[in-house]
């Protein structure tokens, strides 16, 4: 099954966005569909009133341009009211529990929290202990929100997601897990391409690889490659000191034209932003014409408006 023959059905089984790993092929594609039907409508000025009444607290123990942006327009585009929450501003897990700030949330009127923070585990507690869908903005162990909004991306690109081979470059972070999550369930061939020592966590390689062919090397040539998408990141994610072991190790993975060239005539470059030309990727490649990182950047707004209209209710 591909996107273009999914008959959307207006609702997904799960009411909190935690990872990919909790989610059916049949809910991406729910996503997916409604994000690409959010993103006509937005264009064509229609209004998109599904969150109308509702306000949705985004809590940020990390900051990021992109999150916070794309998520309070987001929620004003679909009628509701955005909640800016940063770490100066709550106590959460430090001078007050998890438990007890989102029964207080709740108290308030809160209808969801979006968090963008440093341990998966905050999430899985603040799911425990309350009843309002819980939406990860990301963690250090994923990134669900920036991989829908990949995925809608590479559909826009190419009309299809099934059989795209795409390969990663780079520390085996958090968002390699949740491309090779995201993308091995719609049928992708996920190529992760890390030096020794900083590949993904074996336990999440496993999981993905049960629902599609995931390739784990340390081989530039094998996963570039006849390649149709090539995607890195940056070496450092926020809150990690920069290492000159871990960035010697790195380097060599650098998506360069030399790398491009190895992949299909076609191929498209990706990247979540923010970048460091000359370091992950070159300058010659991220601002060519096959680069598609603002296409990416945009469908970050669409692919959280699609998840936060099926998830609040």
């Amino acid at each position: 099954m591909d996107l273009s023959q999914y008959k959307a059905k207006g609702k997904i089984d799960n009411k909190h966005l935690l990872t990919l790993k909790d989610y059916s092929v049949g809910d991406i594609y729910e996503v997916l569909a409604r994000a690409v039907k959010l993103k006509d409508m937005n264009r064509r000025g229609k209004k998109q009133n599904y969150l109308k009444g509702k306000t949705v607290a985004l809590i940020f123990a990390k900051s990021s341009t992109r999150t916070r942006v794309s998520f309070e327009q987001g929620v004003r585009q679909l009628g509701g009211t955005p909640l800016f929450l940063s770490s100066n501003d709550i106590q959460l897990g430090r001078g007050e529990t998890i438990h007890d700030t989102v029964k207080v949330l709740e108290r308030y009127g809160i209808d969801a929290i979006m968090i963008r923070t440093f341990k998966q585990s905050d999430l899985e507690e603040l799911k425990e202990y309350g009843s309002i869908p819980i939406i990860n903005g990301l963690t250090d162990d994923f990134h669900p929100c920036q991989v829908l909004a990949d995925l809608q991306t590479v559909y826009e690109r190419f009309g299809r997601l099934e059989g795209i081979k795409f390969a990663y470059f780079g520390d085996g972070n958090n968002m390699a897990n949740s491309l090779m999550l995201g993308g091995a369930k719609v049928g992708m061939k996920v190529y992760i391409c890390s030096p020794k020592g900083f590949e993904p966590k074996k336990e999440i390689v496993e999981e993905a690889a049960r629902f599609g062919e995931v390739v784990v090397t340390s081989s530039v040539e094998e996963a570039a490659k006849d390649t149709d998408v090539l995607y890195t990141d940056v070496f450092f994610s926020m809150g990690q000191e920069k290492d000159k072991k871990k960035e010697d190790a790195l380097m060599p993975y650098q998506v360069n034209a030399s790398v491009m060239d190895m992949a299909k005539s076609d191929a498209a470059f990706m990247h979540c932003l923010p970048a460091h030309r000359g370091e992950e990727v070159t300058a010659d490649v991220i601002d060519s014409p096959r680069s598609i990182i603002f296409e990416q950047a945009e469908n970050r707004l669409h692919a959280q408006k699609a998840v936060m209209s099926l998830l609040i209710k």
